[in-house]
């Protein structure tokens, strides 16, 4: 366990963060009094403290709501090389994405030759994207380093080093914007950048394909509900509670094919701004309004059909273990949100429906109540995905960023 831990800086820290940043840093590197109050105020400022010393800060900025400026990270000299730096920059990240639905764009620039921060940056998820001028002359370059908070892979087979001094290769090895420096490495007795080319994929074409797969599953789901609900009709057995029950999934299939149509639309518009948003209304529509109604139906019907009360509870206990088993699975549209109690009850009334449901059914009970509790944790679910929860591209887990060979 290290000896120190961060936190956010408060007017308190002012004189000891100037302190230190003159024991730590070049005068020019310091920031002015005004900036460094300002950065404090909004809560942009981190640092490291041991007993109530303060070992190491990073002071940011935000230019704009969704891109932060690291503008200093300094370490006092005495606590170098203990990971001060690493544990304030890791720190600093999560926080700064977690304050806001989207990541915003977390960026440094680093003189190449500081071998020692790139190393940090690139340690911590950064990438080097770019060179860039800061000066008129030679010497002013930085290396643009900024967070890649989402999966990207490279392309193994295109990668090649770099030697630090080399800027004018460096320079021309990073103009293609899908190539980035990923590490710093030892080459001849010195150091050298690795510079990866990164796999592409094209946004319009991926959510296109989404989209078409949306609109066929829907389509699929609303010919098996439809067939289903003419069983219904033709029988004259079939509880009326249950008919209503497959209209309205046949009517939120209807609503999802149409959402995912829009989807469409939103391409043809190069409107992507608002396709994640369309999707969650299509996938939430269509699983709770269409794919489990019909599911769980699927006993009721076979105990009107068959007669038999123990292959019905069979048939409805299975269904109900398969139901529960993909409510916990990283399948289900429930996994990709926070689950509070309320939920988890929900996700339970959800999963026992086939079996309460058949159980009424073939003992020629009243299941008015069942269909009606049904609907209501049904449209409460629906509710709650769409209404009081993120999008579903607010995963943390989605928003790691990792180097990885792609697949095949």
């Amino acid at each position: 366990m290290p000896a120190w831990s961060t936190r956010k800086a408060d007017a308190s820290d002012r004189a000891r963060l100037q302190s230190l940043l003159m024991d730590s840093c070049a005068e020019a590197a310091i920031p002015s009094s005004r900036r460094l109050d300002t950065a404090v105020a909004r809560g942009l400022v981190r640092v490291a403290e041991t007993d109530g010393v303060l070992t190491g800060c990073l002071v940011a900025e935000a230019p704009s709501e969704g891109h932060v400026r690291l503008s200093v990270i300094a370490v006092h000299p005495a606590r170098r090389r203990r990971g001060v730096a690493a544990q304030l920059l890791a720190d600093a990240v999560r926080d700064f994405s977690g304050r806001q639905s989207e990541p915003p764009l977390i960026s440094v620039l680093a003189d190449p030759r500081d071998t020692a921060l790139s190393r940090l940056f690139l340690s911590c998820g950064f990438l080097g994207t770019r060179l860039m001028r800061t000066g008129g002359s030679e010497e002013d370059v930085r290396i643009h380093y900024q967070h890649k908070p989402r999966i990207a892979y490279v392309d193994p087979d295109a990668r090649h080093l770099v030697p630090v001094e080399d800027r004018e290769q460096l320079a021309e090895s990073l103009a293609p914007s899908d190539h980035a420096v990923t590490a710093l490495l030892p080459l001849g007795g010195g150091s050298a950048f690795e510079v990866a080319r990164f796999e592409q994929d094209d946004p319009a074409t991926l959510q296109s394909g989404e989209a078409a797969a949306g609109i066929a599953f829907a389509g699929s789901i609303l010919a098996a509900i439809t067939f289903l609900l003419g069983f219904a009709f033709s029988s004259t057995r079939f509880p009326d509670d249950v008919r209503l029950l497959l209209i309205g999934a046949t009517f939120s299939t209807v609503l999802s094919l149409i959402v995912y149509a829009s989807a469409s639309g939103e391409l043809a518009r190069i409107r992507s701004n608002s396709f994640g948003k369309v999707m969650k209304w299509g996938n939430v529509l269509s699983e709770y309004g269409g794919v489990l109604p019909f599911l769980i139906s699927l006993p009721v019907t076979y105990a009107q059909a068959s007669g038999n009360l123990w292959t019905t509870m069979v048939l409805a206990v299975a269904l109900s273990a398969a139901i529960a088993w993909y409510e916990r699975s990283e399948f289900s549209i429930a996994h990709r949100f926070r689950r509070s109690l309320a939920e988890r009850a929900l996700t339970v009334l959800t999963a026992a429906s086939p079996a309460v449901g058949a159980g009424l059914v073939a003992a020629d009970a009243t299941s008015w109540p069942w269909t009606t509790v049904l609907v209501l944790t049904l449209a409460a679910r629906t509710w709650l995905y769409l209404f009081h929860r993120g999008s579903e591209a607010d995963i943390a887990e989605r928003r790691q960023w990792r180097i990885g060979q792609s697949p095949g």
